[in-house]
């Protein structure tokens, strides 16, 4: 049986310096698996990427890694995903990632994370998916990028219309259902107690 929805986590492969990354790694997994959902992620094991993933399948959901073969080697490969997927490329990577979800989230972590979020965000401007799009925004971690964004806006950059394609919280459960209702799809609890 296939999974009601598939969100797309990108997020650091290391863990950052709050404790509050953690726990919304660890929130956002939940939250996927509690209620039967799909992840899909970078594939590693390390960091936030980990811990979102160990939890999504604790707590009873489905797990697609896409990792490049080049990060197999360096052992950086989570082999606790339902569904592990080697590719050759990182375009290869990304592609799958985003044919394989219902909607996307960014967590605090990096310049991959940046880059992930940034390409997602600019193929709806440009309207080659349709697919919602979110911003976590643990302990005000994207305060600076979102005041960046304003000033892009206010420069005539970007449209206004641009920050509205981007779901912006600060908690998991909220911007999770958020997403998935924007996508069509349905977020209600297992009923097996989860």
């Amino acid at each position: 049986m296939s999974p009601p929805f598939s969100v797309c986590v990108y997020c650091g492969s290391r863990e950052g310096s709050d404790s509050r990354y953690a726990e919304a790694a660890v929130a956002t997994g939940q939250w996927i698996g509690s209620r039967g959902g799909q992840l899909v992620y970078g594939g590693g094991r390390n960091g936030l990427m980990g811990m979102v993933a160990n939890a999504t399948v604790a707590a009873g959901g489905r797990v697609v890694g896409i990792i490049p073969r080049a990060l197999v080697d360096r052992e950086m490969a989570n082999e606790a995903c339902t569904e592990l997927l080697v590719v050759e490329t990182m375009h290869e990577r990304k592609r799958l990632m985003a044919e394989r979800s219902d909607a996307f989230l960014a967590m605090p972590g990096g310049i991959g994370t940046f880059e992930e979020l940034f390409e997602v965000w600019t193929w709806r401007q440009l309207g080659y998916h349709d697919k919602p799009i979110g911003l976590l925004n643990v302990a005000g971690y994207y305060d600076p990028l979102l005041a960046f964004l304003r000033t892009g806006v206010q420069a005539q950059f970007m449209g206004d219309w641009l920050m509205d394609l981007l779901s912006v919280d600060s908690e998991p459960a909220p911007l999770l259902r958020t997403l998935v209702e924007s996508a069509g799809m349905s977020a209600a609890p297992r009923l097996d107690g989860l």
